[in-house]
């Protein structure tokens, strides 16, 4: 009997060893299995991952940097500004038609008191006086200590008092008065004291005039033609002198040479009293024993009363090379 209690209790032990080996061998197999599994799926999930080269990032950078920047932000602050606006607006208690009358038969009234010579300032001071009157007047209406004699309703003086003294600006639009911003002008005289203003020098256009030229600005000199200026055109006046001293050196004898030229520097040609049309670049080579002036200067009133084409200036330039 003792021994098969023996044997009962190893073959329970047996059996209890050899589950036991066996959980754990599953287990370990389990534990393997699970483990492949995980490897294998990170794997997968490692080679799925969107690789980006460095061009890539850098460019989906500047597409958010551009689309952030490309965002609405000042047109959303200005409908923002707009909403609060027509809120206010709406806010805003319309003043009957028959009161807009009254005020603006009120301040005309007000502003024909003032003089004609009266300024933008002077109009100024007096709509500013009339608005403070009318707010101290229908203050009074609201109040219900004064105001009988006024021209507006009771139950208009609160909306009156509000548009006279926070909604002005809209109340001065909705009436039609606008006055201008009084602009001065103020003149800076930086010259000197003592100092007398000179003319400016005229400038004749070309190269510069040599001293035995003797020019002579708005001056014509009088003189026997040896060229004549209608077929003798010179670019400057400083060239019609030239001509003037090439003839007088190259003269054969009994030849006049000259001594006086005259040319014609404007644009718009250059007036004188005979029949001809004479333009710019007109260069007239003459001669005088005497040289004697036609016109210098001005041409006189008696002249231009006689002659009404006549400017008022002299337009030719002249000079006398010798005596």
């Amino acid at each position: 009997m003792a021994r098969g209690v023996k044997w009962g209790c190893s073959y329970k032990r047996i059996t209890l060893i050899v589950c036991s080996i066996n959980i754990v061998v599953a287990l370990y197999v389990l534990r393997s299995l699970y483990a492949s599994l995980y490897l294998h799926s990170s794997n997968t999930r490692f080679n799925d991952v969107v690789k980006y080269t460095p061009d890539q990032v850098r460019k989906m950078e500047e597409s958010v940097r551009i689309r952030r920047a490309a965002e609405p932000l000042r047109l959303v602050k200005l409908m923002k500004q707009l909403k609060e606006q027509i809120q206010r607006e709406e806010m805003m208690v319309e003043l009957p038609q028959d009161v807009k009358h009254k005020i603006t038969e009120e301040i005309l009234l007000r502003l024909r008191r003032l003089n004609s010579s009266a300024g933008i300032s002077e109009q100024r001071d007096a709509v500013e006086s009339w608005r403070k009157e009318k707010l101290l007047e229908v203050k009074q209406l609201t109040n219900g200590t004064n105001g009988l004699n006024s021209t507006i309703l009771q139950e208009q003086a609160g909306i009156l008092v509000r548009a006279l003294e926070s909604d002005w600006a809209v109340l001065s639009e909705n009436i039609g008065l606008w006055i201008p911003a009084e602009i001065s002008h103020l003149e800076h005289d930086d010259k000197p004291e003592g100092d007398e203003e000179e003319p400016e020098e005229e400038i004749l256009p070309g190269r510069a005039l040599p001293p035995e030229c003797h020019a002579e600005l708005h001056t014509d000199y009088d003189g026997t033609a040896i060229r004549w200026g209608l077929t003798h055109p010179k670019e400057s006046a400083a060239d019609c002198c030239q001509a003037c001293l090439d003839q007088a050196k190259n003269a054969k004898p009994g030849e006049k040479k000259c001594n006086v030229w005259v040319y014609c520097p404007s644009e718009t040609g250059c007036y004188s009293p005979d029949i001809y049309e004479h333009k710019n670049m007109e260069c007239w080579l003459k001669y005088a024993e005497n040289p004697k002036l036609n016109f210098k200067d001005r041409y006189s009133e008696s002249y231009r009363n006689s002659h009404p084409n006549a400017p008022l200036i002299v337009p030719w330039v002249s000079g006398v090379t010798s005596a």
